[in-house]
């Protein structure tokens, strides 16, 4: 099945447009009307370009105000279609979308309608072109698909074809099951984008917030099901009108969707097997059972300064690299890393970014697997020489041109910490009961967030919540949560609009390096925050002003409350359980650690909390304007 998009989706010049689109594997473009018109050249130039980069035209669009005109404006809109007629011959496109009527005067009427379209097919057949007739959300007679489908119907030519647009379909809340009735050889093209559910004008909304399948709550799975039932066998498209996409990277915009496109089909073939689906047979999507470990990169001073951080949480130096300069931190199921070796990747990671964490592993059941659907999705694969001793991991690049390695059970990845790495004595400091790794929050530009929330939700089993803001006294920093089932497998992605953030602050002084924190998570906090203070861990000072809030508004006991205010402690509740929060100080550019508890059934972060922590945050940074030493 061919994979297209349309120009209008992408940003640049229409030379950029189609390099990139090529670039990212479409077969084919839609050149948007306004981009042609826009090109300093000739239509067969155009067309002469699309071939020469590798692409096909799959659609010319759009020819608005067509159908159902009074007299002279009748004649005006053939006039009008005939030369675009002519050029599309010249273009060498073949598809013309004709969108429905929204102008003031257009008359109703399917059998009008139907008799304009049908003298219309009649001249396109002379040229060896076809029309395709598709229903807009907001048109002023036909707004629906099965009207469309109505018109098409009883123009009953060869040359005239109807066109499917899930955002239409699917803005309305129109069952996109009722186009399962439709004969798949008289759909002509099928145009896909999602968007989020917002309650507004539909043009506005169209026009401003679509974005790629699987970055919205619109059901353009079911929509895609209906119209495979249909034995569609044409292009699959993209139409995404979005402000954050044209001011955006086009590569970046290309790439999120051809692989949006690979995902939807991969989701349509598993939820509807009997469809037989032609294309690529792809692991599914994959199930983390947590995170295998952090990996820091640092140099000789940073790595004292991380060691002693960690020791002061109950973490013991276990386990020492074989042959370079990388360690080995453990509590419960954690493992941190600390790599000072100065090559390898690790090592340009620290030039770049300073002390950062530079790797993720994520524990999954087949890790090859893992790569190959990552691959297939568009990830930039990742490898490094590997030294004596060392085992070949499959890994991917991430967030901030980080590392994401896959770890599973087979006989070498499951040894791998005892064959890299020889053991260390313990030194005998206790643990401070810690058990494993909540969750990690990655930190990005927030032009980037969609992107990122596609990327893992296209290869994991996963699921996103919905986006809140987060306050920070110089501006906002939007988040959103992915998990996977059960929770063993979370993440927080934290988009930053302003470098004057605590989030955008650091972006800014690590020069875009991704995990800002990690959340580990223990049994009992009280308990683990006693053995904290016995360890010399300084906790985030929070204001005494947090505690008196908190009294007020939660029933707490006051020895509990006196616990937390003297452990800096936070808290909050839902109707399914309560949780326990405490940060560490802030370290390198602008990370730091968390502690958290889970009571019950509670699964959210905190995000009540957020305002109060990122302001403490914020006091025990440098001040504003404060160079860095």
């Amino acid at each position: 099945m061919k994979t297209s998009i349309a120009t209008v989706t992408v940003p640049g010049n229409l030379r950029e447009k189609l390099e990139t689109i090529a670039a990212a594997g479409f077969d084919g473009v839609e050149i948007f009307e306004q981009d042609f018109v826009a090109y300093d050249g000739s239509p067969a130039d155009v067309g002469n370009l699309v071939r020469d980069i590798g692409l096909e035209i799959t659609l010319f669009q759009p020819f608005r105000d067509f159908e159902g005109l009074p007299d002279p404006m009748r004649r005006k809109a053939f006039d009008r279609a005939k030369r675009k007629f002519d050029l599309m011959t010249q273009m060498g496109a073949d598809l013309v979308l004709i969108c429905s009527n929204t102008h003031p005067q257009a008359l109703g009427g399917i059998d009008r309608a139907a008799d304009d379209l049908r003298e219309l097919a009649e001249i396109a057949a002379t040229r060896d072109l076809r029309i395709g007739y598709e229903a807009l959300a907001w048109g002023r007679h036909v707004s629906d698909h099965r009207d469309a489908w109505e018109i098409v119907r009883r123009v009953n030519h060869p040359n005239a074809g109807l066109i499917l647009d899930s955002f239409h379909t699917l803005s309305r809340n129109i069952d996109p099951n009722t186009i399962r009735s439709i004969p798949g050889d008289k759909i002509f093209f099928v145009q896909l984008g999602d968007a989020p559910k917002i309650d507004m004008d539909l043009l506005y909304w169209s026009r401003h917030f679509r974005n790629m399948p699987g970055e919205g709550d619109l059901d353009v799975t079911g929509f895609m099901r209906a119209v495979m039932a249909t034995g569609y066998s044409g292009p699959i498209s993209l139409e995404i009108f979005n402000d954050q996409f044209r001011g955006g990277t086009p590569r970046l915009v290309a790439v999120d969707g051809h692989r949006s496109l690979v995902n939807l089909m991969d989701q349509v073939r598993r939820a509807e097997p009997a469809l037989k689906i032609p294309g690529p047979s792809l692991p599914a999507p994959v199930v983390c059972d947590g995170v295998a470990f952090i990996e820091f990169t640092t140099d000789t001073a940073g790595s004292e300064r991380l060691g002693n951080l960690l020791r002061s949480m109950g973490f013991q130096h276990a386990r020492q690299h074989i042959a370079k300069a990388v360690s080995v931190w453990e509590q419960g199921d954690i493992r941190i890393v600390i790599n000072t070796d100065p090559t390898g990747f690790a090592h340009s990671a620290f030039v770049m970014h300073g002390t950062s964490v530079c790797d993720v592993g994520l524990q999954v059941t087949d890790a090859e697997a893992t790569r190959e659907r990552a691959e297939a999705m568009g990830a930039e694969p990742f490898s490094q020489p590997i030294g004596p001793g060392e085992l070949p991991v499959p890994a991917v690049r991430g967030v901030g041109g980080s590392v994401m390695h896959f770890i599973d059970s087979s006989p070498d990845l499951s040894q791998i910490w005892t064959t890299e790495f020889n053991a260390v004595a313990p030194a005998g400091r206790a643990s401070a009961g810690l058990k494993r790794i909540d969750h990690l929050a990655q930190t990005m530009n927030y032009d980037e967030m969609l992107s990122w929330s596609l990327f893992y939700t296209s290869i994991f089993d996963t699921k996103r919540s919905p986006m809140v803001d987060v306050v920070d006294p110089d501006g906002l920093v939007r988040s959103q949560a992915i998990q996977g089932p059960g929770g063993n497998f979370r993440l927080t992605l934290n988009g930053a609009e302003s470098h004057r953030t605590f989030a955008g602050r650091h972006l800014a002084d690590s020069y875009g390096s991704a995990v800002q924190h990690v959340a580990f998570a223990t049994d009992d906090i009280f308990a683990t925050s006693q053995s904290l203070r016995r360890f010399g861990f300084e906790p985030l000072k929070i204001s005494d002003n947090y505690y008196d809030d908190l009294a007020a508004r939660f029933d707490i006991d006051e020895d509990e409350l006196a616990k937390m205010k003297a452990g800096s402690i936070l808290f909050d509740m839902d109707e399914n359980g309560a949780f326990y929060q405490v940060y560490s100080r802030t370290f390198g550019e602008g990370m730091f650690f968390e502690i958290i508890q889970r009571v019950a059934g509670y699964d959210g972060y905190g995000g009540p909390n957020a305002p109060f922590r990122v302001a403490a945050q914020k006091r025990d940074q440098r001040a504003k304007g404060i160079p860095k030493a």
